[in-house]
């Protein structure tokens, strides 16, 4: 098992192992903190909060086998593909974040079909009880500002904070000056 130094090293000699597993950990800690505000802090997510977790998701892994790959010489290129494909889910959630923002402060509509978990009807003493249950969220509506920002601009500043992250380690991975031997 390599020691600390040795792992520190790695990642401070190779840009894509390094940008790798800050996508990893990202996705990891935004995933986390979603499910946190939801299941701990009971906030409901509206449709357009769940399409900007979907790059995390995918993010997670990304990551991991970018950061493998990146150790392998012969397959360095691959992880450079990944963390490309990275910054492309990672644009397009903080797009969608664009959007939801934009519509919680009136700049434009929300969609119109935005709510909240549709469960089987059933039939009509399990309509009415879902009915009595079920809280709609709208997308229009921002259920918490922190220092003036929602979830949804908040996922924006950190969106674009892991597209940076993934575009430095593919740029800085192909640096002749960071590749040469020591």
């Amino acid at each position: 098992m390599p020691s600390n130094s040795s792992a520190l090293s790695i990642l401070l000699k190779n840009p894509r192992a390094t940008a790798s597993a800050l996508i990893a950990l990202g996705s990891l800690v935004s995933i986390s903190m979603a499910w946190g505000f939801e299941i701990i802090g009971g906030y409901v997510p509206c449709k357009l909060c769940l399409a900007q977790r979907v790059p995390y998701y995918w993010g997670l892994p990304i990551g991991i086998f970018a950061f493998v790959f990146a150790l392998r010489p012969k397959l360095a290129w691959l992880s450079g593909v990944l963390l490309l494909i990275g910054t492309g889910l990672f644009l397009y959630g903080g797009g969608v974040g664009v959007y939801q923002a934009g519509a919680e402060w009136d700049f434009w509509l929300g969609p119109n079909d935005c709510g909240g978990p549709m469960k089987s009807l059933g039939n009509a003493t399990d309509l009415l009880s879902s009915l009595e249950s079920t809280r709609v969220v709208s997308c229009s509506n921002a259920p918490l500002r922190i220092l003036g920002l929602s979830f949804a601009g908040m996922n924006v500043l950190y969106s674009l904070g892991m597209s940076f992250v993934a575009v430095c380690g593919i740029v800085l991975g192909t640096s002749p000056l960071l590749s040469r031997k020591s």
